[in-house]
């Protein structure tokens, strides 16, 4: 007995289904970090997103824009010369205020990390996918004091199609980042 499929045998084709890209690892990283140290969290995929204001726009409306936070790689360029990078942490209402920055690190000049730096220093996170957690990628994390003012926060974790829910005084355990005021 013979079996014919018809569509294969006649060179049809079919829809193919889409195929779901893998989430970055940064992801399952945070929240393992979270999960062991027995901390409570929400967590959601989206679509992606790469501002504040987008990721607002598609989370629940029990998260408001100010409990975002933005998480910025900066280089900083002191007077001397050296220059190092940086996480300053916002909340996603808010930007940070560039001169307060510069005299607070005692800064000749900060800017922004280019997309390649931010890929190379995070292992290939995009930009607008940056977590919060500079600690993992080795650098010095300065928080703005106004992140604090909210119970929670939720951020990108590692990838623009990932947000997490987490009490702001559970990522000061996990981060520890200096409280500063950067907006």
């Amino acid at each position: 007995m013979e079996i014919h499929f018809s569509g294969i045998q006649q060179g049809l084709s079919f829809p193919k289904q889409p195929t779901k890209m893998a989430l970055h690892k940064c992801v399952n990283k945070i929240k393992s970090l979270i999960e062991q140290n027995n901390m409570w969290f929400d967590y959601m995929e989206h679509e992606p997103v790469r501002t504040s204001e987008e990721a607002a726009k598609i989370r629940p409306d029990k998260y408001t824009l100010s409990q975002g936070a933005k998480a910025l790689i900066v280089r900083i360029k002191e007077y001397g010369g050296n220059k190092y990078f940086a996480m300053f942490v916002v909340p996603g209402n808010l930007k940070f205020n560039y001169e307060n920055a510069k005299e607070l690190l005692n800064a000749k000049d900060i800017r922004f990390a280019t997309e390649k730096e931010v890929s190379e220093i995070t292992e290939d996170i995009k930009i607008g996918g940056v977590p919060p957690f500079g600690n993992l990628f080795g650098l010095p994390v300065l928080a703005d004091e106004k992140v604090f003012n909210n119970k929670i926060i939720i951020f990108n974790a590692g990838d623009k199609r990932a947000s997490i829910v987490l009490h702001t005084d559970d990522y000061k355990k996990l981060v520890n980042p200096q409280v500063v005021k950067l907006t």
